[in-house]
């Protein structure tokens, strides 16, 4: 029978100490990898994945259930990446979108389409780490965590249409990068290629 992260959290409230080791198992991987899209950096990532267990302990009583434990993780996950970057100062370079046109993105959805879901994974994960933070983060909850727009609002504390339209910026930029490692593809497509 598998324990729901309510009664977990109730556990550790009525101090069973063994409860929030279940409870770091639980979103260890996803606490993680949100903040290695985010930071780009393994150690960072590691060092975050703590601090946020650390705070998620110490608040555990301002959770008050009004929307998902995971939700509410994610968003201690997201805010702590942003204070960690706003503390190292990092920018991280942009892509250039200027003359990017929208039916390109269909044209790239469809060759991705192509691809074996596997690859096309390892390929958009790959791709993703080349993007600046606050698109990799979206885009790794809406893809890779299959949140809602909803979810997705409450965690990094913006407007539903806005998460779309950031969502929709995010996308283009994860295009024009991987429009790079998707022509020589696209080449062999039309004969040209080898």
């Amino acid at each position: 029978m598998t324990i729901n992260d309510d009664q977990i959290i109730e556990a550790i409230q009525s101090g069973e100490a063994k409860a929030y080791g279940q409870l770091v198992d639980r979103y260890k991987d996803l606490v993680y990898t949100l903040a290695l899209r985010m930071l780009k950096h393994r150690e960072e990532a590691e060092e975050v994945a703590q601090d946020v267990f650390i705070k998620v302990f110490k608040s555990l009583d301002k959770f008050k259930g009004d929307s998902k434990f995971s939700t509410w993780i994610y968003r201690v996950t997201y805010n702590t990446c942003l204070d960690n970057i706003k503390k190292n100062k990092k920018h991280l370079n942009d892509v250039a979108i200027d003359e990017y046109t929208f039916n390109k993105l269909d044209t790239i959805d469809n060759a991705l389409d192509n691809i074996i879901k596997e690859e096309k994974n390892v390929l958009i994960k790959n791709c993703i780490n080349k993007l600046p933070e606050d698109s990799s983060a979206l885009l790794t909850l809406f893809y890779f965590e299959e949140l809602s727009l909803e979810e997705i609002s409450k965690i990094i504390n913006v407007e539903a249409n806005t998460v779309k339209v950031k969502l929709f910026r995010a996308r283009k930029k994860l295009a024009v990068i991987l429009e790079q490692y998707l022509q020589p593809q696209n080449r062999m497509n039309y004969g040209t290629g080898q």
